[in-house]
């Protein structure tokens, strides 16, 4: 076996060997690199190249600067040939290159390359290959190899060429691809449309949002006017924006539009766009619009279904206001008649009574006398009993006209008139001062005058009753307290306190109209609070109210 004279050094000929071998091949390099893809492009270059007569050294100098290194390959395309400039650029041992094939270092792309090898010698073409490799630090590095074939005597010899590193714009190439897949993965998750348009408002882009609310496909779809979507009656004014946006007359575009769907649906979709140039520097070039449309179908449909429920509601309102205008004439007759028809017989009975009584004088029989005091005390209760009620019903008209004052000072005068009333009486009252209150205060007499009335008249059995007035906070709001230490009554009944003519005692033991605590309820009712009470019977009752926050 004989040695390479590649690899092989003879001692004859140690001290020529390394000037002839890198000048012969810088030669060939020379010969195909600018011959090819110099030369051959531009003949007054190639001819003013012979002129000049560049030497071996600046020949040299061109291929440093023209690539990263130098590599040649033998007819088995097994390279032979890698200058240093492999480890320099790239940190790969140019030793790795030698007697392999291109498929053999790179066995991801085996068959590639060898078919790149293939056709470049049927067709006597340039060869360009990327290789991957991996530098002395585990790094991935892309090596791309330009060359041509080399021919002795009309037989291939193998290529020369020239190596690139070129992992940078690689690893920039898949960064970009991962960057616009992940774009393209987000553009297509969100349930909005995304569109851009050209300078005639036509679509150049949707994303799949497009399909899922229209119906129509991306296909059919481009190329198309984005205002041809939109419901005629829609489309003018559309446009018109559209052209105010691309004239710069106004910054942005934003509408709420109908959107025509395939099946001929409506949906009611929020537009918003701005204009997109070309990126010179007056600006002045529309590119077209880039915006998005959302869909506020459910939003609109809500929002009509609302105005509807308002506008039902005002009719109802119109026809409830109805209702109780009525409802108060009627009352105001009812008191008209009540205060008038009904006082007469009264005034009557009561008279003829008082007649009877004067004119008999001492001839009227016991019992007969009893008789006439008995029907004139059921007049008066009639009377008492009829200004309840004409009470009762002027509630419903009576406009509150709120003010600030002392509740305490309020309820202090309607016990001293009670005491006035019923002089005998032993009672205690405790008041808490200070109460100070924002009410009406006609209302909240007759409501006082009810509640300690009633502690009054039920607690008047006691030799020494008890009665107060007190307040605390309960869930961020005021709540009153009126207590008694009276007869107090069965809780069971406690639903029909409230309401007119129910009467929890007896009215030959406790007189009264069984008005005063529906006329109360409706007072409290009427400032916006609640009223409730808690007793036991022979323990006394608490009636408890708020007005309100």
């Amino acid at each position: 076996m004989t040695s390479s004279p590649l690899l092989a050094h003879p001692p004859l000929f140690a001290s020529a060997l390394p000037l002839v071998a890198p000048l012969a091949g810088l030669l060939l390099v020379l010969v195909a690199l600018f011959a090819w893809h110099v030369f051959r492009r531009r003949p007054a270059a190639r001819e003013a190249s012979r002129v000049a007569g560049f030497d071996s050294a600046e020949l040299v100098e061109l291929l440093d600067l023209s690539s990263d290194w130098q590599w040649k390959t033998d007819a088995q395309h097994r390279y032979v040939h890698i200058t240093a400039g492999l480890q320099e650029h790239s940190r790969i041992d140019p030793l790795e290159f030698l007697g392999r094939t291109p498929w053999e270092l790179d066995s991801g792309e085996a068959l590639a390359h060898r078919d790149a090898c293939q056709a470049s010698l049927a067709q006597q073409a340039p060869l360009n290959l990327t290789l991957c490799r991996h530098d002395n630090t585990g790094r991935r590095r892309y090596l791309e190899l330009v060359g041509r074939p080399l021919y002795h005597d009309g037989s291939f010899a193998g290529y020369h060429g020239i190596g690139r590193d070129i992992t940078h714009r690689v690893e920039s190439d898949q960064s970009l691809r991962e960057n616009q897949v992940r774009y393209r993965e987000l553009i297509e998750s969100v349930n909005e449309i995304i569109f851009r348009t050209d300078e005639s408002g036509r679509l150049t882009f949707l994303n799949r949002g497009w399909e899922t609310i229209t119906g129509y496909t991306l296909k059919e779809s481009l190329d198309t006017a984005l205002v041809d979507h939109f419901h005629p009656d829609d489309r003018t004014a559309a446009w018109h924006q559209i052209s105010l946006v691309f004239r710069q007359e106004i910054p942005a575009w934003s509408a709420q539009l109908r959107l025509l769907t395939q099946n001929g649906e409506i949906r009611w979709v929020e537009a918003t766009a701005h204009r997109v140039d070309r990126g010179n520097e007056d600006g002045t070039a529309p590119r077209g619009l880039a915006g998005t449309l959302f869909d506020i179908s459910a939003r609109k449909i809500a929002e009509m279904t609302l105005r509807n429920i308002n506008r039902e509601l005002e009719a109802r309102v119109r026809a409830r206001t109805a209702e109780l205008e009525a409802s108060n004439r009627e009352l105001e007759a009812f008191s008209y008649s009540v205060s008038h028809d009904l006082r007469a017989p009264l005034r009557a009975i009561d008279g003829f009574a008082r007649i009877l009584e004067e004119e008999l004088g001492d001839g009227l029989e016991p019992d007969a006398r009893e008789h006439i005091g008995r029907i004139r005390k059921a007049g008066m209760r009639m009377s008492h009993l009829i200004d309840d009620l004409i009470k009762l019903a002027q509630l419903a008209r009576h406009s509150l006209q709120r003010e600030t004052f002392d509740l305490s000072e309020l309820a202090i005068q309607i016990i001293d008139e009670l005491r006035r009333n019923e002089p005998d009486r032993r009672v205690e009252v405790e008041i808490t001062r200070d109460l100070l209150v924002t009410a009406d205060r006609g209302l909240m007499q007759l409501a006082l005058q009810n509640l300690l009335g009633n502690a009054w008249k039920f607690s008047s059995r006691n030799a020494v009753a008890h009665i107060s007035l007190t307040a605390k906070r309960d869930l961020g709001q005021r709540v009153f307290c009126i207590t008694d230490d009276g007869v107090g009554f069965d809780m069971t009944f406690a639903s029909n306190l409230f309401r007119a003519f129910h009467r929890l005692h007896r009215s030959t033991d406790f007189p009264g109209s069984g008005i005063g605590l529906a006329t109360t309820y409706r007072i409290i009712e009427r400032h916006g609070g609640q009223i409730w009470a808690k007793s036991k019977p022979g323990e006394g009752a608490s009636f408890y109210f708020t007005l309100g926050r």
